[in-house]
């Protein structure tokens, strides 16, 4: 990502997992995780949309992790639909609260990622916690169980998404009363409109 990513691992319920850690300028004002797309399907930590909101995190001062599911890159263990790979990201999120204890924590999912990353929101909500925002671009509602979210959550997608349809987006977020930002022209990976996302993060993060 850049000259300053650091590159490191943590034992997850599956194995050795591969990390990467982006700091701010200054001293971190929370910590912030970024989740990738299907692992089946090319999807890393390296895909430029979760590098996006990676960047987006770090603009806003936020020591920002990311992680190679199970069974991708040097991460051991084999996917699991969801469910390890939301153990994974739990595991990497007690990583960072350790590292950064005290920190306000913020999550950030591209297209799978979104599902892990709700569902871990979920799981943390039942015990009285959670991340204080939610940011998920390309959010696979209708291909996936994707559990309520809350009502700061900022949504993102390509109004030309062809591997998650608007429509199906919108059917999911309606009952939720969530308003969803859509990039006109966007497919679902946002070639030549990554600059949208982090834009849009950034500048509306404290409104």
């Amino acid at each position: 990502m850049n000259a300053q990513t650091r590159r490191f691992s943590i034992t997850g319920p599956a194995g050795v997992l591969e990390c990467a850690l982006d700091l701010p300028e200054a001293a971190p004002r929370g910590v912030a995780l970024v989740a990738h797309p299907h692992p089946l399907y090319g999807g890393t930590m390296d895909n430029k949309v979760a590098q996006t909101l990676a960047r987006a995190f770090v603009a806003l001062g936020y020591a920002t992790a990311r992680m190679n599911f199970r069974g991708v890159g040097k991460s051991e263990g084999s996917y699991d639909a969801g469910n390890g790979e939301t153990d994974d990201m739990a595991a990497l999120l007690a990583h960072m609260t350790r590292e950064f204890a005290g920190l306000p924590v913020a999550f950030g999912g591209f297209s799978f990622g979104t599902v892990v990353l709700a569902r871990l929101q979920q799981r943390l909500a039942e015990s009285g916690g959670g991340a204080e925002r939610l940011v998920l671009v390309g959010t696979a509602a209708g291909k996936w169980e994707v559990p309520p979210v809350p009502s700061n959550t900022m949504l993102i997608h390509g109004e030309h998404d062809e591997t998650i349809p608007l429509a199906h987006v919108l059917d999911w977020a309606r009952p939720q009363d969530l308003p969803v930002l859509v990039v006109p022209g966007a497919d679902h990976f946002f070639h030549r409109k990554l600059q949208h996302i982090k834009n849009f993060v950034v500048e509306s993060w404290h409104r």
